[in-house]
């Protein structure tokens, strides 16, 4: 794609866009409009702090969108990680972003882009920017990132409290979408929800649960993940976290903690045994997730169609800082091991990609894989979140020459983003539907020595294996 300075060059004014949720002030730079900070809910604050969300107030006055809003990540889950985290003070955190294409541009109405984070269910944030929508709205899409509850707060499993907070403050979200993006110049009928890591997991989830029907008309999955929070090994890790705050692990007694508190003794906690499964996630057995994610997309969203992938190589790079299982194989044995499926890669991201074709067999809307292949020099390989900057396309963002080196390509960069644009505008992907087999069809995006995208047959067979079905189902719960 040109332009990848987007509109940050031209001089800024004040726009106004009048919404059912009111008046709403941004920023217009050049052909870009920027709404930051847009409260969708009440803040989840005092009785409604671990509540489900209510929706916010119309605005009496127009409300000030110039200037990201709060985060949910309070304190970060890591000294350094790949995607710049930024963390912002505050208690509105149910809050969203949107960019959008000037209004006098004729390809409006335009698709609306919903971006979930990553983050591991615990940190993460939607101010990265990495995240930016300026690419997508040059290209005639309206992009809106959205904040949520994390950890404690919004994923625990405690009495008297509403399971999956987070996943509700999500279809909130998207009912705002709904209601409001009209105002922006987006089109609320065509929707893709989409996020990556943790993110893309909470996109499986909504697309395999009924409360997911009709919010959304497209769904994209970057190295997702498919979680079964077990309730008895949630339950002791509160407890052990409530023994480190010296409170009671209840609703009171953990409303009774600040939230970042309560963050920085989950990270503390965490580090003392390693990491360990994810416990603080999407949890299975209410009205949000009655059954699992993987039954559940057998029953749900069938309508939808579905792009999602993983990259290559995911926490199995040879020098990623942040990787919490780094390989000491060299690249010989990393390469046996790919092949063989057996890395943790392979049992936590990549067998999620064939499984959820699996379960999707019987939809209507088609199923498309696509796998990362290009290897950063800075992070080893082809490693998680390393895909990001290309889809986005947004080589040029804070922390991208530190996490992909000096020099990453544009012209793969402007493939893959133009694939995520034109599956966005409702276009089918060029490369045949998956189905879960061996021999599936596979966009593979930076392979060294193939074309920037490369359709080919098989990319995920070495996680095709019916002896790794029970290791994949125990092993998701640990990403």
């Amino acid at each position: 794609m040109t332009d990848r300075q987007g509109s940050f060059d031209a001089p800024v004014e004040q726009v106004a866009v009048h919404a059912p949720a009111g008046t709403v002030v941004g920023r217009r730079a050049g052909r870009v409009r920027r709404f930051l900070g847009i409260p969708f809910a009440e803040a989840p604050t005092g009785v409604r702090r671990f509540a489900a969300p209510v929706a916010r107030a119309r605005f009496t006055e127009p409300f000030d969108a110039s200037r990201p809003g709060a985060t949910a990540q309070a304190v970060p889950l890591f000294t350094t990680t790949t995607v710049p985290e930024p963390s912002v003070p505050g208690d509105d955190v149910l809050n969203l972003g949107v960019v959008a294409p000037d209004t006098a541009d004729e390809r409006a109405p335009f698709p609306v882009l919903v971006w979930v984070h990553g983050g591991g269910f615990l940190a993460g944030s939607p101010v990265s920017p990495w995240y930016d929508g300026r690419a997508f709205a040059r290209d005639g899409v309206v992009t809106v990132t959205v904040g949520y509850r994390l950890g404690v707060d919004g994923f625990a499993v405690l009495d008297d409290v509403p399971a999956n907070l987070g996943l509700r403050d999500l279809l909130l979200a998207l009912d705002w979408v709904r209601e409001n993006i009209t105002a922006f110049g987006g089109d609320p009928g065509r929707v893709t929800v989409a996020g990556q890591s943790a993110g893309a997991g909470a996109v499986l989830a909504l697309l395999s649960s009924p409360a997911g029907t009709g919010r959304f008309h497209r769904a994209v999955s970057l190295s997702g993940v498919t979680l079964d929070v077990d309730e008895a090994a949630a339950r002791a890790f509160l407890a052990a976290l409530g023994d480190r705050l010296g409170v009671p692990p209840t609703r009171a007694g953990f409303a009774g903690r600040g939230v970042a508190d309560i963050q920085r003794e989950v990270i503390g906690l965490r580090n003392e045994r390693s990491g360990g499964p994810i416990v603080l996630g999407p949890y299975v057995g209410d009205d949000i997730l009655p059954v699992s994610v993987a039954a559940g997309l057998a029953v749900h969203g069938k309508d939808v169609p579905l792009l999602l992938g993983a990259t290559g190589d995911e926490f199995d790079g040879a020098t990623a800082s942040e990787n919490p299982h780094p390989s000491p194989d060299p690249a010989p044995g990393r390469a046996a091991a790919r092949a063989a499926g057996t890395r943790l890669t392979d049992i936590l991201f990549r067998a999620v990609c064939p499984r959820v074709a699996a379960s999707r067999r019987a939809a209507t809307a088609g199923t498309w894989l696509y796998s990362f292949e290009w290897p950063s020099p800075a992070l080893g390989g082809a490693t998680h979140c390393a895909d990001i900057p290309f889809f986005f396309d947004l080589l040029d963002a804070p922390g991208v020459a530190r996490a992909l080196g000096p020099n990453p390509p544009e012209e793969l960069a402007t493939r893959m983003h133009a694939d995520l644009v034109a599956f966005v505008h409702g276009r089918e992907p060029a490369w045949a539907r998956a189905t879960g087999g061996y021999g599936d069809p596979v966009r593979e995006y930076g392979r060294p020595g193939a074309a920037f995208a490369a359709d080919t047959t098989g990319g995920f067979d070495a996680v095709v294996h019916g002896s790794l079905v029970h290791a994949v189902s125990e092993a998701a719960k640990e990403c």
